[in-house]
């Protein structure tokens, strides 16, 4: 594309949302911020296709529109949704600041995880309290509604819980820590400051993930489905359903390339790039 293109293309909000297939209001809202934000979860899947192919995926909003709200059979990962969601809440009048996060799912200590994870701080109009945005986040544990950035305070985001707590940091910014409940006790899934990042950090983040050898999404496909009864997902070969009404989780394995290529397309959504080899 070129920068010309770059520079010209719409963002086109109707487009965003027949995609998602949200009906509802167009206001600065908390209600409209958090039925979007559920609607894109439950549409538009997550995935790591192109870091998968040796790609960084671009971060250009014309191409995110392309692929993602265009493209109807593609997915993305943190960087991907959460820019274009940016974009869909700019658009209907929302401040946004963009955070980077540490994923620190399982970590003994946070300041041995990067800051690799994209999550947002939405400001609605007329409202004193802000509200952390993430609908970027590969993990069942992610948020399903935006919650308010208030500390030891438990939420309910569309049957999920979750809870902001902060932790002790070196840096002159409060280190939040989002959690969630699983098993009936909270677990810290990133932690973050309020500090802003602009686009030009997220190309650099986003080409480290997508083509550092180590990186975990440069070596597996790593995919996620949100469902209203259950949430799906692909790690390697296996794949893990987790039921929405009483958590109850199931797992196989898969066999070989072309049944990775046909549950991609029939559970997930998804149409995988061909001469793409999803498992390794």
């Amino acid at each position: 594309m070129s920068d010309s293109a770059r520079t010209t293309t719409p963002f086109s909000l109707d487009a965003y949302f027949e995609r998602i297939g949200w009906e509802g209001a167009r206001r600065p809202d908390a209600a409209t911020l958090r039925g979007v934000h559920l609607a894109h979860l439950r549409a538009v899947p997550f995935e790591n296709l192109d870091a998968l192919g040796g790609r960084a995926p671009s971060l250009d909003l014309a191409d995110l529109t392309a692929k993602l709200v265009h493209g109807r059979r593609r997915g993305g990962y943190c960087y991907e949704h959460n820019t274009l969601f940016a974009a869909a809440l700019e658009a209907l009048g929302v401040r946004v600041t963009r955070l980077t996060a540490r994923v620190v799912v399982g970590a003994d200590r946070f300041e041995d995880r990067p800051r690799t994870h994209m999550a947002l701080l939405a400001e609605l109009p007329g409202d004193p309290q802000p509200y952390l945005a993430d609908v970027g986040f590969g993990a069942v544990g992610s948020l399903l509604e935006p919650v308010p950035l208030l500390a030891d305070t438990e939420f309910h985001d569309a049957g999920r819980r979750h809870r902001l707590v902060h932790a002790p940091g070196r840096g002159p910014l409060e280190t939040w820590v989002l959690q969630a409940y699983t098993a009936g006790r909270p677990q810290a899934q990133y932690a973050f400051t309020l500090e802003p990042f602009e686009p030009s950090d997220y190309e650099v983040i986003n080409w480290h993930i997508a083509t550092n050898p180590r990186s975990p999404f440069a070596r597996r496909p790593y995919v996620q489905r949100l469902t209203p009864g259950a949430h799906l997902l692909l790690d390697g070969d296996r794949v893990t359903v987790t039921r929405t009404d009483d958590g109850t989780v199931t797992e196989r394995k898969l066999s070989d390339e072309a049944q990775a290529r046909r549950v991609l397309a029939e559970e997930f959504g998804i149409d995988a790039p061909e001469g793409l080899t999803l498992l390794r």
